[in-house]
């Protein structure tokens, strides 16, 4: 089963819930928010997905913006960085599902297919 970290109110989560359930895949949607996931989770997801610690960051986000950190996110450790996201669900980017093996962060239809189609 996969876990699928959402953001009800996010369009790009919504049209990645369709996509999930039009393909009768069983998910546990977290809301990003309630359960922001820990450093340890992120760390463990960041290792798995094999992107950098960039990529996790919702960049066309209020809160990215609020927090000016486009000029900051070169300077942060990857601790502060994953200490920072589990801070504020607001700055992950959205959806991130996965099984535990594999990781997809963001909703793109091609690597939906790809990633949990492609077992």
């Amino acid at each position: 089963m996969l876990t699928y970290y959402t953001y009800p109110k996010c369009s790009t989560c919504q049209k990645a819930k369709n996509w999930l359930d039009s393909h009768h895949l069983e998910y546990e949607a977290v809301h990003i928010l309630e359960q922001t996931p820990s450093k340890e989770k992120l760390k463990d997801l960041l290792d798995v997905s094999g992107l950098e610690i960039q990529k996790l960051f919702n960049t066309k986000g209020t809160r990215y913006r609020e927090l000016d950190l486009k000029d900051k996110i070169d300077t942060l450790s990857e601790e502060e960085s994953l200490a920072l996201l589990a801070s504020d669900g607001m700055l992950l980017k959205r959806p991130i599902t996965t099984d535990g093996k594999k990781v997809t962060v963001g909703f793109n239809e091609e690597a939906f297919e790809h990633t949990w189609l492609k077992v």
